[in-house]
């Protein structure tokens, strides 16, 4: 394996999230390669595209390996100066388009940046409620409106809640309120007063006790939060009142928040915020 890293750019003359997000996917599926990531959006203008073809021929590594280029261009002359770069050029649009065009028997727009436009205002607003409720909802702060909630993620200390819950309000419009498990929680059979009548509602997170005590360090190094008997203690406790009161939950040691979310939407069976395009 090369120790060098290959450079690879996100580029679109719209905000780059699609390239980013496809291309990021792509990489994924090559954990043995070491690779190096920048993101390049708004180029829409004939300067900028020239200038990105001259840095992506930049690129180059010591190695002499090409630089990979993941593109969304919808502007036909911006996409065929980025193309002139010395780079592996992979754009989904020209990938794709003609295909969809053709069993669609329409042509496309061809515009980029559409994707990320507000189309639906109502969708767009259930959105953002949803962003505040996790917000308002986050950590235990507040639980009096807990009976809005589609999901209540509880766990331990630093075990994901919080971004999972974001995640969810974010991505798919779900009112998602997390409650933290304490030690005053542990010394009860019974399940922590506020939650206890959204049992329906609640899914557990955990994790691995050295990953735990990693990120707790992060926050308090070298105290008793962070130590390693009270990691696996707490989440020993925590597991016990899941398989107490027959809580589904979730260990987050090897994934992303994306990958929790989905996993949450399958084993709860919570659509996602449905759109049209």
């Amino acid at each position: 394996m090369n120790a060098e890293a290959r450079q690879v750019f996100f580029v679109s003359n719209g905000t780059a999230i699609t390239a980013e997000t496809l291309g990021h996917s792509l990489l994924a599926q090559f954990p043995s390669q070491n690779f190096r990531t920048k993101t390049i959006p708004f180029i829409n203008t004939e300067d900028k595209a020239l200038a990105v073809r001259d840095e992506i021929d930049q690129g180059i590594n010591s190695l002499n390996e090409l630089p990979i280029v993941i593109a969304t261009m919808a502007d036909p002359e911006l996409k065929k100066i980025v193309g002139e770069s010395k780079a592996l050029i992979l754009d989904p649009f020209s990938d794709f388009l003609p295909r969809l065009e053709k069993i669609l028997d329409v042509e496309s727009s061809n515009l980029g940046g559409i994707s990320h436009r507000i189309s639906n205002s109502s969708l767009y607003e259930s959105r953002i409620d949803a962003i505040d409720f996790s917000l308002i909802h986050d950590d235990g702060g507040k639980t009096r409106n807990y009976d809005e909630s589609d999901i209540i993620l509880i766990g331990v200390s630093r075990t994901g809640k919080t971004p999972s819950c974001l995640y969810l309000a974010l991505q798919f419009g779900l009112k998602a309120a997390n409650y933290p498990i304490t030690e005053e929680d542990m010394d009860s059979d019974n399940l922590p007063e506020p939650i206890r009548p959204f049992k329906d509602r609640l899914y557990g997170l955990t994790t691995d006790a050295n990953r735990l005590v990693n990120i707790r360090q992060e926050r308090r190094p070298n105290s008793r939060y962070s130590s390693i008997e009270q990691c696996r203690f707490e989440l020993r406790a925590a597991e016990e009142m899941y398989h107490r009161h027959n809580i589904r939950y979730l260990n987050t040691t090897t994934m992303s928040v994306e990958e929790i979310a989905a996993r949450i939407l399958e084993d709860t069976g919570l659509h996602r915020l449905e759109h049209s395009v």
